[in-house]
């Protein structure tokens, strides 16, 4: 039986191993057909923008991970939500709570 999952990644890959094991999960959760979101917020969408740790979220997402990075924390970084890598969205912090509304399970990293 299929599950929906949030799966909120707030580090960035560059300085926290941990980062790349919710990437794996994600793609994981995908594998085996339960429907999965990636919402980055915080540091965690640094690597939103085409740069070479984008390629992991670039996978993920041709894998059917929901890939969304948080509007506000893009802002605050200064990365423009038009110009983000290949298969990431610019989202509002209400799909965190749309998510939790329609009873996704839900790990915050």
């Amino acid at each position: 039986m299929s599950q929906q999952y949030l799966l909120i990644a707030s580090r960035d890959p560059y300085g926290d191993g941990r980062t790349g094991r919710c990437y794996e999960l994600a793609g994981q959760l995908a594998g085996e057909g339960h429907r999965v979101t990636l919402f980055l917020v915080q540091n965690g969408v640094l690597p939103a923008r085409p740069c070479p740790a984008s390629a992991a979220l670039e996978g993920l997402a041709r894998r059917g991970v929901r890939v969304a990075a948080d509007e506000f924390s893009l802002r605050e970084r200064g990365i423009d939500c038009g110009r983000l890598a290949a298969g990431v969205e610019a989202a509002p912090l209400e799909l965190v709570v749309e998510a939790l509304e329609q009873g996704a399970k839900t790990l915050w990293h």
